[in-house]
């Protein structure tokens, strides 16, 4: 079941809304727009994973981009204690030249802070990236 809000904004914000919605690669307004909401409540909620608390549970993505020398210290994370990796997916990009892994794991922020600091410290390693799941009480899972 759908329903529909409808706010007050300026004529400025009003005018770039649909720019906006396309530099996004949205096309439909509403989805555009419960995305936009969700996504910064999150960020309200929860604050990035540098702001927020040791102890919080977090999940989601990690993201390196590596050359082979690299590939034992991803190993060592998925066989640490530090991090539960759920998930593991390697591809060799060949247009680029590099390796990506990606791994979807769970452990608190200060888990998730310390693995990433030291990727970015590891020699080899030329990009890491986190994508945290959004947190939800209920649904399918």
């Amino acid at each position: 079941m759908s329903k529909i809000i409808s706010f007050s904004v300026d004529d400025n914000f009003a005018g770039s809304l649909d720019q906006l919605m396309a530099d996004s690669g949205y096309q439909n307004r509403s989805r555009f727009m419960r995305d936009a909401a969700a996504a910064f409540s999150e960020m309200k909620r929860r604050g990035e994973l540098a702001d927020m608390d040791e102890d919080e549970v977090v999940e989601g993505h990690l993201v390196v981009y590596y050359q082979h020398e690299a590939e034992s210290k991803l190993l060592d994370i998925r066989h640490s204690d530090k991090l539960n990796v759920t998930s593991y997916n390697h591809s060799c990009l060949a247009h680029s030249h590099t390796c990506v892994d990606v791994l979807h794991a769970i452990g608190t922020a200060a888990s998730f802070r310390s693995t990433i600091e030291m990727l970015q410290n590891t020699a080899n390693v030329d990009k890491v990236t986190f994508v945290s799941a959004p947190f939800r009480k209920d649904g399918c899972c």
